[in-house]
């Protein structure tokens, strides 16, 4: 590992979906976006729906992910997703019907309708629609 790079590790409950060292990683935390950089102070937060940007050489990742934990200390880096996924892998299709579904159900309003679990789902389908275009 070269000086100005850290560990970074990225796990679903099914997988590790990404592992390897960085230079820099963007992340959604509950309160706004925040940068992580090699000899980074540790921390641990939430994480929102969003996506993660990686710096790694000359590479530019970019993943989605629907939330989870991140924990920061020794000059390694591991997110705890619930989802992730690259941008490469994203199956549009399948994101624009999920998205479409979620504003069906939003729209309809009926009462067996969770309107917070559908709204998550839009935003989670909206945000693999972002993530996919890049």
């Amino acid at each position: 590992m070269a000086e100005k790079q850290f560990k970074l590790e990225i796990i679903t409950p099914e997988k590790v979906v990404y592992s390897a060292d960085v230079e820099h990683v963007k992340a959604p935390a509950k309160n706004g976006y925040f940068g992580v950089k090699v000899n980074h102070i540790p921390f641990l937060t939430v994480l929102k729906i969003g996506r993660v940007e990686i710096t790694a050489g000359k590479e530019e990742l970019v993943y989605a992910i629907s939330g989870g934990f991140v924990e920061v200390a020794d000059n390694k880096m591991t997110i705890l997703a619930e989802t992730a996924e690259a941008s490469g892998d994203i199956d549009v299709e399948r994101a624009q019907k999920s998205r479409e579904r979620a504003q069906k159900r939003l729209d309809e309003k009926q009462a067996e309708t969770s309107m917070a679990r559908a709204n998550a789902s839009l935003m989670r389908a909206l945000n693999r629609l972002e993530v996919a275009s890049r």
